[in-house]
């Protein structure tokens, strides 16, 4: 199912509003978010973070803090998410790679679509990094970044789970930039972690030049469309 269609969000943790809507069943959200970073809660434990998050904001880049885990993500222009979620019996860990791999499925065939071929893979190097970013190319560049959240249902038995499963599509921005941005907020925490622009890549450079006006807009109803059609979130 189909849940708020492609727009603009209220801000970068939208998504975490499905956790309720799919109770009652499989939910999507299509959606983009104003400029900033986005965290997991392990960064804002960190010594230092108050003081970070008010130098980013003043910069225009104000940094939030998400349920998922992962590590630091840009959103802003040229950034599109999908977010699935539905209700599980059982364990999240039973669940959770095929979560994954329908999310990245469905991300892959949209941009085989365009003549961008895809596979599930980390790339040392990109920031939040893991084992189900969709890689392209050969070096692999990261292209897409996943992360996923889990919440019992209140009221319900402990095995009844909401399962949400978030892709972050670098589809028209600034590999240099995004990256640079993560960097300047490792520094400012005390981190030696630092990422390598030149290990992911903007969806758009990658077809060709003729086609990069109308991408954008292009993709995202490519996408709508590929989630309308498939089946639910396979338990």
């Amino acid at each position: 199912m189909l849940g708020p269609g492609a727009g603009q969000a209220p801000g970068p943790l939208a998504d975490e509003a499905l956790l309720r809507h799919a109770i009652d069943g499989p939910v999507a959200c299509l959606w983009h978010a104003a400029q900033g970073l986005v965290v997991p809660r392990t960064y804002a434990a960190r010594s230092g973070f108050a003081q970070a998050q008010a130098d980013f904001a003043r910069r225009g880049w104000p940094i939030h803090v998400r349920q998922s885990g992962g590590g630091v993500v840009p959103q802003g222009p040229g950034i599109l998410n999908l977010s699935l979620a539905q209700r599980f019996a059982g364990r999240p860990l039973d669940h959770s790679e095929t979560c994954y791999r329908q999310l990245c499925g469905l991300i892959a065939a949209a941009l085989l679509h365009w003549g961008i071929d895809t596979r599930a893979q980390a790339v040392e190097g990109s920031f939040c990094d893991g084992r189900y970013n969709l890689a392209s190319g050969q070096p692999a560049r990261k292209v897409v970044g996943t992360a996923q959240v889990w919440r019992h249902i209140p009221g319900q038995p402990p095995d009844q789970q909401i399962g949400l499963v978030h892709a972050l599509i670098l589809v028209r921005c600034s590999p240099q930039e995004t990256t640079a941005q993560a960097n300047a907020l490792e520094a400012a925490l005390g981190s030696p972690r630092r990422y390598d622009a030149g290990k992911i890549a903007s969806l758009d450079q990658l077809i060709a030049a003729t086609r990069r006006a109308d991408f954008e807009r292009g993709f995202a109803q490519t996408l709508k469309d590929t989630i309308a059609h498939s089946r639910a979130i396979a338990a």
